[in-house]
């Protein structure tokens, strides 16, 4: 029996080949997404899965509100980690982090250093707490004494080849020599760690040893006991502050309880507290938090694409339903007769299912060669190294249940339609359709519905990222080169700087470690000078910003605006002593930019000796400019003279870019000869910032164009079908004198009116779930009329296009033909 199901299918197709085309390219294209977005989700939830027992490691981070000013830091104080293994009964291991950031690498008989972009200090207890194996050395002492490194195998190769690395050393930074204790695999890239190479014990650190508890630069993990919780481990961080924070800060703020402590953040609403974040959560739950190891997505990015998963395969779905009952007339001879002949409506739906089966199985070869012709393609679109795992018997079971299951969802409809035909009213001609139409004008509107929220999703998220890339930042970053790792040059940097300054395209230069980009940042506690009156702790006195050490040109360099004051001058000795604050600190400060120049702030509030304490005096205001994220409101940020700067800044004026930058590698290697010239332009860097949106809005456009074809597909299988079924009307109304523009008109306008619902329907929705997105945008655009006319627009032209060729070649037939087919 199945046999002769499957010889009628064959039959079938190839006496309807452009049909059985239709049907098969239209589900293999949807499969193809879904096969790619199946495999972009996999990836993106099997983050950090690799560890061993990662369901008991979790990391511990810090929530802040201060003077309104609410901040979120992926990383723990630096004595958490000591509190936490010696008197939290929960945790079995913990383990410190501390970035490190590039550094610069040679063997101590090379003059040629190489960059290393992520450098990372760790303890020892790293390799236990995340069951990691060392290649080469002894993971209990790798990282115990001052001075020792540990190298992911690849870096080993880049700097010692096929030797053997352990034991031998590394210069860092042309400074110390550091001995490598250790050599471990490489992670993978699906791994918060993946892009770190470098490991340096925490204990080449002298503040390591004594670490207070405002330093907030710690990435702390902790590995839970086995039948614990991370509730249990909750409830005891909750009592930290209490028990260890403000206890050590009790030893130099006079007249300051855990008491008064309580209060003033009640009256004021700030707070800080610790929580964690599971490891297998990291990737996808944390993205806003400030200190991440890697760059992270977004569990909405999950959302976002499974919903355009489920949906492409939904369409292509549809869009077969929608081709296989437009055949329903040239076949209901078929069913009649068979059924006359003694089949029953069984034996009717088993073979328009085996059919059904045979077009999904087929799409399925063609959806994975097109998968793999497209996955390159895909890979750079979405930042992905994917690839079809056809080695896995797990994924073969799953696309054959997949597909089968497609294959039946597919033909369910076509097959129990067909199968209800009456023979003696099919054999007559007097077939009645009017419920199945209504399905298929249904999903039809459905079609198009998902097609203009699509389209609508792709016109708002370009608009956004747009917004960003043009939005007055508050500073230049157009046509400022950046020079990484200044200070390999040594002694010689001012020489290097004043030899740049003499060339004809360069406008100015500025050195420091900070730019207005997004970075990995702490921040300082700074009080007022009334801070501490009559011995007691006024918490309204303090303030957590950011600090900048920036030199005299910074803010010339950058453009950046002085509201209040002046910036620093060489003209003033005091300068050393000067602060400028942006106009988010002066807010945190609850005064305003002309009345905040002249107070003084300290950091030095851990001092006994009060009266003695280093004060810096507000000298100016800069207008607030961005610095972080567009999601991320303005910080309060602080800048001080000095500190030791590992960039240049150099603004080009115009002119010949390529010659100016030639001459500074050429001068760079006189002045500082073995080591790497390494530059960037600092516009290049903040587009990187948010290249997360602009990969979505360009998957966004990819799919959004498969989603419109697969539903052009099936409005013109239903165009075939509605103008097969009025062959005769319109050959009669074609005798009688109509127009083929009047045919033609008749013939799409009920189509029109289909997508004209499904309009009215998405345009809400689409609305709505793109406002909920634009929610994490703390700058965003507002969705106009104009986006959603343009959506609708769109989708009418199309379906137009579509319509018409079915339309006016129905029109365009002898009515003779028409009256004689009936």
């Amino acid at each position: 029996m199945l046999s002769n199901y499957l010889r009628i299918g064959i039959r079938n197709f190839t006496k309807q080949p452009f049909f059985t085309f239709l049907n098969t390219f239209g589900l293999a294209i949807g499969m193809a997404g879904g096969l790619l977005i199946a495999l972009f989700i996999y990836d993106e939830l099997s983050f950090d899965r690799m560890f061993r027992d990662v369901d008991r490691i979790y990391r511990v981070n810090i929530d802040n509100k201060t003077s309104g000013e609410y901040s979120q830091y992926a990383s723990a104080p630096g004595p958490m980690a000591g509190v936490l293994i010696h008197d939290c009964p929960q945790v079995e291991l913990v383990t410190r982090f501390r970035e490190v950031g590039s550094t610069l690498m040679r063997k101590p008989d090379a003059t040629l250093n190489v960059k290393e972009a992520y450098v990372t200090g760790a303890d020892s207890a790293f390799f236990d707490v995340f069951g990691l194996e060392l290649l080469e050395g002894n993971k209990e002492t790798a990282l115990t004494n001052p001075k020792s490194l540990v190298l992911t195998e690849s870096v080993a190769r880049k700097h010692f080849g096929d030797e053997n690395a352990l034991g031998k050393s590394l210069v860092l930074d042309d400074k110390e020599e550091y001995v490598i204790t250790g050599v471990m695999a490489d992670l993978p890239k699906n791994s918060f760690l993946r892009n770190h190479g470098v490991y340096i014990s925490l204990s080449s650190y002298k503040d390591e040893h004594t670490p207070a508890w405002n330093t907030w630069y710690f990435p702390t993990f902790v590995k839970l006991k086995p039948n614990t919780t991370a509730d249990d481990l909750q409830a005891f961080l909750d009592t930290v502050k209490d028990r260890y924070l403000i206890p050590w800060a009790m030893t130099f703020v006079p007249g300051l309880t855990v008491e008064n402590a309580r209060a003033a953040d009640k009256e004021s609403g700030d707070f800080m507290r610790f929580n964690t974040t599971a490891l297998t959560a990291i990737h996808l739950y944390s993205a806003d938090r400030e200190g991440e190891f890697s760059a992270n997505s977004d569990i909405q990015n999950v959302y976002i694409m499974s919903f355009i998963g489920f949906f492409l395969l939904l369409l292509a779905s549809v869009n077969f339903m929608n081709l296989s009952t437009a055949q329903s007339l040239k076949r209901a001879k078929e069913v009649g007769i068979r059924k006359t002949l003694g089949s029953n409506r069984l034996g009717v739906i088993r073979q328009f299912l085996t059919e059904s089966f045979l077009i999904s199985f087929l799409s399925l070869w063609l959806a994975i060669f097109i998968a793999i012709i497209v996955m390159p393609f895909f890979n750079e679109l979405s930042g992905k190294s994917i690839s079809i795992p056809f080695d896995q018997s797990i994924f073969w079971l799953l696309l054959v249940a997949a597909t089968f299951f497609l294959g039946l969802f597919s033909g369910s409809y076509p097959a129990l339609f067909m199968s209800r035909f009456i023979p003696a009213h099919v054999l007559k001609g007097s077939l009645s359709n009017a419920g199945g139409s209504r399905v298929r004008n249904s999903l039809v509107v459905f079609q198009f519905a998902i097609a203009v929220f699509l389209i609508v999703s792709t016109l708002v998220v370009f608009q956004q990222v747009n917004f960003i890339r043009n939005k007055d930042l508050g500073f230049q970053k157009d046509q400022i080169l950046v020079i990484d790792d200044i200070y390999a040059a040594g002694n010689q940097l001012e020489s290097y700087k004043e030899k740049v300054k003499q060339l004809a395209q360069v406008e100015s230069i500025s050195l420091s470690s900070y730019l207005p980009t997004p970075s990995a940042r702490g921040g300082t506690t700074y009080f007022t000078e009334g801070a501490i009156v009559d011995g007691t702790f006024k918490s309204e006195g303090a303030i957590i910003i950011e600090e900048w050490d920036i030199d005299y040109d910074y803010i010339s360099t950058l453009n950046l605006e002085v509201t209040a004051g002046r910036g620093f001058d060489k003209n003033f000795g005091t300068d050393s002593a000067g602060i400028i604050l942006n106009e988010s600190a002066v807010a945190m400060l609850e005064t305003t930019p002309q009345e905040v120049i002249g107070m003084r702030l300290t950091k030095d509030f851990h001092r006994e000796d009060k009266e003695n304490a280093e004060y810096f005096t507000v000298i100016g205001v800069v207008k607030n400019f961005h610095f972080e994220t567009l999601r991320n409101r303005i910080a309060g940020l602080t800048m001080v003279l000095g500190g030791k700067p590992n960039k240049m800044m150099v603004k080009l004026a115009g002119g010949d870019f390529h010659g100016a930058i030639s001459n500074m590698e050429k001068t760079w290697k006189e002045v500082a000869p073995g080591q790497p010239f390494n530059y960037y332009f600092m516009d290049e860097s903040f587009n990187e910032t948010y290249r997360a949106e602009q990969r979505l809005g360009s998957i966004f456009t990819i799919f959004t164009m498969l989603s419109i074809f697969i539903a052009c597909i099936g409005l013109f299988g239903l165009a075939a079908f509605n103008a097969e079924k009025r062959t005769k009307e319109i050959g009669i109304k074609k005798v009688l004198g109509a127009s083929v523009r009047l045919i033609t008109y008749q013939l799409s306008i009920d189509f029109l009116k289909l997508v004209a619902i499904a309009i009215i329907v998405a345009l809400p929705l689409s609305w709505y779930a793109m406002n909920r997105w634009l929610e994490d945008f703390s700058y965003r655009i507002e969705i106009s009329w104009l986006t959603m006319a343009i959506a609708a627009l769109m989708a009418i032209v199309i379906s137009v296009l579509t319509v018409s060729y079915q339309s006016i070649k129905a029109a365009i037939v002898n009515p003779v033909k028409s009256l004689r087919s009936e």
